[in-house]
């Protein structure tokens, strides 16, 4: 491809609303253009990248038995209804035509509005159906370019089988199937155990890389490769230690003192002598949860020990729930369901809220005066606290997911009556699995791992042409003819070519140009080097340069790209 008659709109400068280093080499480069708040049009030099990141995904998603599709994005509301997914994504779905239709942020319900329809017998199963299609989330916060988008590309996968057993045989499938892509993809990855969200089901693994652009926080151990999302992550840190003997309780006068650091520093205490309070309402109802000194309470967890959706109580709740406002607030008295995490249980000799503004209880013993604690593990863990696999410590860091397997077992097929009949005669739901991949995410997350100052960095695999040719001064006849027979010698033996053919650039805009789009091998052509019959090769990863007699070239490249 020629690049002064292409369309390769590179910026010098980097734009003002990208911040995270894929986002602004893919705007830099001329690979994407924001259309709005989280659209994004890919322009012919990205969209390359994405058609081979998506062939690859075919070949591993047949290469296990899986069978194409391609779905409509226009779904009616009446088929999410059925599973009532329509409130569980709340304002995240987008609706249309007096909100008769939906665009599908995602396609389980219609994955399984066809298998009801056409899957009728054990003989039918197992079944691997997958498809590459745009979904649609309307993201409050739209952020990092394409990592977080209101409109993506998104290679989604579903498995149909008869039994616990076999359903584990598919997600073992995807499970190799994904290394295998983002082995291929040339990313440093890893899996965490993780929470099933609104997708619902039992198994779930996330496959996620390191970056600071990461919208999911990990905890993950080096020694042991432990991995797990702060949704579902645990770590050993121990419980407090109950003292031989229970102080009395005393109410403490504590004008305005409000957070756990401020208490501390008012009695000269350690924060593990605290009890914060914090009241959350399940089913209308509310209920206090306390944790010990500054932990912070994971939601994803606490909303698995309950069931169902849980709340923050909001500000002017505070004082009718419990007498008192925020930083008041204890388990004395609380007549409704107190829920205590793991590190309270049967802790004494502690402080918490009085629940009358300004004052505080100490003496608290968990067994003598809390109402019918309830224990549970509720805590965010932090970094340094140790791995519950070995007695190393856990990195805490964020991440950027790049898929997500499922093994949803009969929550769609249930609700939707797709069932089948066994060898028996028995009719039974179909057991399904869910597995998807952000395909531009792969493409976002392989120049997070591969750039430097000067641009992205390609390998051969996903590389939008795998040489960028550079003919330096295309005003002189032996360097344009050059140029072309080299052009024509690589593009005759099947090897992509991006041809730098431009008349008025300068060379220093040309090096400038070519480091930032990153092709792997960068072969130079210049009126010098010709004089003896040579050209320069450059390669883009290592920053190495040497000379290539012409006649050579050929059977040279074909090594490199080899290599």
């Amino acid at each position: 491809m020629r690049l002064s008659k292409s369309f390769v709109p590179t910026l010098k400068e980097v734009p003002n609303d990208a911040v995270v280093a894929s986002h602004v080499y893919m705007l830099r480069a001329g690979m994407i253009r924001m259309l709005s708040a989280g659209i994004y049009s890919f322009l012919p030099l990205g969209y390359k990248v994405i058609k081979k990141i998506s062939q690859i995904i075919r070949e591993e998603m047949d290469a296990i038995g899986g069978q194409e599709f391609h779905l409509p994005g226009l779904n009616p509301r009446e088929i999410w209804e059925e599973t009532n997914r329509v409130d569980a994504f709340g304002d995240t779905m987008f609706h249309i035509k007096n909100r008769e239709y939906i665009l599908a942020p995602t396609h389980e319900e219609i994955m399984t509005f066809h298998a009801r329809n056409v899957l009728k017998s054990y003989k039918d199963l197992p079944q691997i159906w997958y498809q590459i299609q745009t979904k649609f989330r309307n993201e409050a916060r739209p952020r990092s370019g394409v990592i977080r988008g209101r409109q993506f590309l998104m290679k989604d996968s579903y498995s149909f089988d008869a039994t616990a057993e076999e359903l584990d045989k598919s997600y073992s499938l995807h499970d190799k199937a994904y290394r295998n892509i983002f082995d291929r993809c040339d990313l440093k990855y890893f899996v965490v155990g993780a929470s099933s969200g609104a997708m619902g089901g039992t198994g779930s693994e996330e496959f996620m890389v390191k970056s600071d652009a990461g919208e999911d926080t990990v905890a993950y151990c080096e020694h042991c490769t432990y991995a797990a999302n702060v949704e579902v992550a645990q770590s050993k840190i121990l419980p407090n230690k109950r003292s031989e003997f229970s102080s009395e309780l005393k109410e403490i006068s504590t004008p305005n003192v409000k957070s756990i650091d401020e208490l501390c520093a008012f009695l000269k205490i350690d924060e593990s002598q605290c009890a914060k309070s914090r009241v959350y309402i399940h089913d209308d109802i509310p209920l206090l949860v306390l944790m010990c000194g500054n932990d912070e309470v994971n939601e994803t967890k606490l909303e698995k020990v309950l069931g169902g959706k849980i709340r923050p109580a909001h500000l002017e709740e505070l004082k009718e729930i419990t007498g008192a406002d925020a930083g008041s607030i204890g388990p004395l008295g609380f007549k409704g369901r107190i829920i205590v995490d793991n590190r309270l249980k049967d802790a004494n000799n502690l402080y918490s809220g009085a629940n009358k503004n300004d004052y505080h209880i100490g003496g608290i013993d968990m067994n003598r005066d809390a109402n019918k604690p309830e224990y549970f593990d509720l805590r965010i863990v932090k970094s340094g606290e140790e791995c519950p696999n070995c007695n190393n410590k856990l990195e805490v860091f964020s991440a950027i997911e790049l898929g997500h397997i499922f093994k949803l077992g009969t929550k769609y097929s249930s609700a939707m009556g797709a069932n089948f009949l066994d060898e028996s005669g028995k009719e039974n739901p179909i057991i399904m699995g869910s597995y998807g991949i952000g395909v531009e995410r792969v493409m976002a997350c392989y120049i997070e791992q591969h750039h430097d100052e000067n641009g992205i960095v390609w390998d051969s695999v996903l590389a939008p042409f795998q040489i960028q040719l550079i003919s330096l001064n295309m005003k002189k006849p032996e360097v344009v003819e050059a140029s072309e027979n080299i052009y024509n010698e690589l593009t005759a033996n099947g090897i992509d070519v991006l041809f730098d053919d431009r008349i008025d650039a300068q060379a220093g805009f040309k090096f400038k140009d070519a480091d930032l789009l990153g092709m792997p091998f960068q072969v130079i052509v210049g009126e010098k080097k010709l004089k003896d019959n040579k050209v320069e090769i450059k390669i883009r990863k290592s920053g190495e340069r040497f000379d290539l007699d012409i006649n050579e070239l050929m059977s040279n490249i074909k090594k490199l790209l080899k290599s």
